[in-house]
């Protein structure tokens, strides 16, 4: 008996043993959490569940990180900015916008049959986008007025930030194609004619989308939300560790990104609307109101979308090249301004739909003879 005995006890030590051993290999092995290198810097927190339940900390077991009460991460996520004057503005934002937008669907829609099939189409494109990133505020502006604290799970975090985003590209590639359709009517209207520009349009609008899907997807597979230990609270997307490798190809994806959903939009607007204003210069005729909406227009488009484009490059790199994160606020702050062009947009498309006699006119001023078409100037 004293045999079996002592055989018992030398197997429970082996056993226990041999768990000892497994947690230090889970624990040395364990995956990484990965990340998005856009936002604020954090440092995964090592706690076990047993000191996160008996310290009070938040007991869903989501991934941790521990952040330096003097850093600028901490004074975004405590400060005014984030949360009062951002919810706010989003609020002001969704107020103009959505009903706008919303009235804007309904009255393109009763135009279909009456108005150009293209026009038509390239301003649903930019309503229905506008409407998609103004109705992903309502949860974000929960989370500023709850001092960022993110209650909706890791789910809902990913699909708000991929919607934020890709839409907000998918508005600059729609302006940028309805100055392009702009400069072909006015500059190149023996072309503008000759084109299938039904087909064209859906075309590009088919392509503004394919990009927007492209925009979305990572957004969708990397994890956007974690607990902050100092703050106690869960951010989403605002700070994330940013020294994990095997996301590390989504920085140059974001910089191109930028440079396809901003930049080239950006360029493609000022090559249009410069060529058009130096041609109805050019034709003797009065052009100035058609101009003059055609310039407010492009303003409005260059100091909602300028700032934001160039505070995510300049957060970049500095963020890579010293560590730098504190423009991350900055750039909140400046997306807002993109936020608050897709609520002026309805109103755009109204000065917009009743300045496009104009295009019409010029196309039909460069068809007849100059002497006839001095005429009609007069």
């Amino acid at each position: 008996m004293a045999d079996i005995l002592a055989g018992v006890v030398i197997c429970l030590m082996a056993v226990q043993t041999v768990q000892v051993d497994g947690n230090r290999t889970r624990t040395t092995n364990s995956p990484q959490f990965k990340v998005d290198p856009k936002s604020f810097r954090g440092n995964i927190c090592q706690h076990n569940l047993t000191k996160q339940l008996s310290a009070g900390l938040h007991p869903s077991g989501d991934p941790r990180l521990d952040v330096n009460p003097n850093d600028a991460a901490t004074a975004y996520t405590t400060g005014v900015l984030s949360t009062w004057i951002l919810p706010l503005s989003y609020i002001l934002a969704m107020i103009v916008g959505i009903p706008s937008n919303a009235y804007i669907l309904a009255f393109l829609r009763l135009r279909l049959r009456t108005k150009s099939l293209s026009t038509v189409v390239l301003y649903l494109n930019l309503a229905l986008s506008d409407l998609l990133l103004l109705l992903s505020l309502a949860l974000r502006v929960h989370y500023h007025f709850s001092g960022n604290n993110w209650v909706f799970g890791e789910i809902s975090c990913r699909l708000m930030t991929a919607l934020f985003y890709g839409n907000v590209y998918c508005s600059a590639q729609t302006i940028a194609c309805i100055s392009l359709k702009r400069y072909l009517a006015v500059v190149k209207p023996f072309l503008y004619r000759r084109l299938a520009k039904t087909a064209a349009t859906v075309w590009a609008c088919l392509i503004v989308w394919f990009l927007f899907g492209a925009t979305i997807v990572p957004e969708l597979l990397v994890r956007q939300s974690y607990w902050l230990d100092q703050l106690g609270v869960t951010t989403c997307h605002d700070v994330l560790p940013l020294e994990e490798k095997s996301h590390s190809l989504l920085v140059p994806y974001r910089l191109m990104l930028v440079c396809l959903g901003f930049v080239v939009p950006f360029l493609i607007s000022i090559y249009a609307h410069v060529s058009v204003v130096q041609h109805l210069g050019q034709s003797g005729c009065n052009w100035r109101p058609f101009i003059k909406i055609s310039t407010l227009v492009f303003i409005i488009f260059a100091v909602c979308f300028l700032p934001s484009a160039i505070l995510h490059i300049a957060h970049y790199a500095r963020l890579f090249s010293s560590g730098d994160d504190k423009l991350y606020g900055y750039y909140r702050f400046a997306v807002c301004l993109c936020c608050f062009h897709s609520c002026l947009d309805p109103f755009l498309c109204l000065l917009i739909s009743k300045s496009a006699a104009a295009e019409i006119q010029f196309i039909s001023v460069r068809r007849i003879p100059e002497r006839l078409a001095v005429k009609i100037c007069d």
